[in-house]
């Protein structure tokens, strides 16, 4: 990460309009309706801005005294905003200028709320390089964010021992969407969650553990302040929340996440092994490893109840994630983690039919499969797994989605690296390795 220093944002304020880029003037102007008395924030910002060649996307971080709400327990807090995934200048530097009808750049500028601590006269500065770093995935990736998106750190977002290690995303409780003269902004505020937290808004849906969060003071309250000290979850809190609500959650709504990036792998037992090293030889010893008839009923008895789910879903398109030179690249929808949308379009490959497949994940993806069979393939949806080292996919299709490749009287088929299973009679051999 490039270096970082406070800078002072007194000339954004002097009233030199003229002078001012019309997005960042627009962004200031938001922030003095809600900090009128803070007309000099403190700010962050990289000492070689992006459009330069530095490598932070964020040209300025605002950090702001926010006194709270006494009247709906709302604590003082620090509040941060970020300057940069809009476009601030509309001169292309940066960002594409296509009118004022569609997003300023990305279409949204992130925020994040936390607790003061006793004592503190100047908010902490490790957020902004947080939010850097969430930058950089964004302009990397052109994964736009979008409320209730959650995003794995696996690490303490202070680089502390807190418990709080991952996140989720909601609209700002204050800011408000704005139209500036290069396209529609909106303030989406980062909440940091702990691991069993983020695994329920996995397997439920990131909208459902927000609003049990804002009814919990200690876990955020209203406002979703994040609190690095905290060391309670909202199920150590009230353990009735697992069960009465997110419990409930999945069995009557299923999962909203479609797909993730993952250690995983896929081989056709179909054809021979090419040589005693084919991964697609599974020994134990010397004898070939296979599933004993139980395994294999229970495999197919849950999958099958999917046949039972009318509703239906499309699986979305496959789309190219490489791009070439002379070409500018096409900005993704926003996806709470890689889905086959980010695999290489085979147009040309024929589609194959398998007999038997032989399925790879590393130990935290395996975890996932629960939540395939019960918050996606239940519910008639679909569920990806994307290699992080490759173009290599895993579709896991149920009957009532549209547009799968894999069907009834082949269940399971390939299109180039993608490998598609219908849920009406799967059957695979798994393997996990260590991460």
């Amino acid at each position: 990460m490039d270096e970082m220093r406070p800078s002072s944002g007194a000339a954004a304020h002097l009233g030199l309009a003229s002078i001012f880029p019309p997005g960042l003037q627009a962004i200031y102007g938001e922030c003095r309706r809600l900090y009128p008395d803070q007309a000099n924030p403190l700010q962050v910002t990289a000492i070689v801005k992006y459009w330069l060649g530095g490598p932070d996307p964020l040209d300025y971080i605002s950090m702001y005294r926010n006194l709270g709400c006494p009247g709906q327990d709302v604590p003082e807090h620090w509040h941060y905003v970020s300057l940069g995934l809009s476009d601030l200048y509309g001169d292309n530097r940066v960002h594409e200028f296509t009118g004022q009808e569609g997003p300023s750049g990305f279409g949204f500028e992130l925020t994040f709320r936390l607790k003061r601590e006793a004592g503190e006269t100047a908010p902490p500065t490790w957020p902004a390089e947080l939010m850097q770093g969430l930058a950089r995935y964004v302009f990397q990736s052109e994964n736009t964010f979008c409320s209730g998106d959650h995003i794995s750190w696996h690490s303490p977002l202070d680089n502390s021992e807190s418990r709080i290690q991952h996140m989720l995303l909601t609209e700002d409780p204050q800011m408000q969407p704005m139209q500036t003269p290069f396209g529609h902004i909106s303030f989406l505020q980062i909440v940091g969650v702990c691991t069993e937290e983020l695994q329920a808004a996995q397997q439920w849906n990131g909208q459902g553990i927000l609003d049990l969060l804002r009814g919990v003071h200690i876990a955020g309250g209203p406002w979703l302040i994040t609190d690095m000290r905290r060391g309670e979850t909202i199920f150590d809190i009230d353990p009735h929340l697992q069960q009465e609500r997110v419990d409930k959650g999945i069995e009557t709504d299923g999962s909203n996440l479609s797909g993730v990036s993952a250690k995983c792998a896929w081989d056709d037992l179909s054809r021979p092994p090419e040589d005693e090293d084919d991964s697609r030889s599974i020994c134990i010893g010397s004898q070939p490893r296979r599933l004993s008839d139980k395994d294999t009923e229970q495999i197919r008895e849950a999958l099958r109840k999917g046949l039972e789910i009318n509703s239906k879903s499309v699986l979305p398109p496959i789309s190219s994630q490489k791009h070439s030179h002379d070409r500018p690249q096409s900005r993704k929808d926003s996806l709470e983690s890689e889905s086959s949308a980010a695999i290489v379009p085979h147009e040309l490959v024929r589609t194959r039919q398998l007999e038997s497949v032989h399925l790879k994940f590393n130990q935290e993806s395996g975890t996932l499969l629960p939540l395939c069979l019960r918050g996606r393939l239940l519910h008639g949806r679909h569920f990806t797994y994307k290699s992080i080292n490759g173009d290599t996919a895993i579709t896991f299709v149920s009957t009532g989605v549209e547009g799968a490749f894999a069907t009834e009287e082949h269940p399971y088929a390939a299109h180039g690296p993608w490998l598609q299973g219908k849920n009406g009679d799967l059957m695979f051999f798994l393997f996990f390795w260590s991460p």
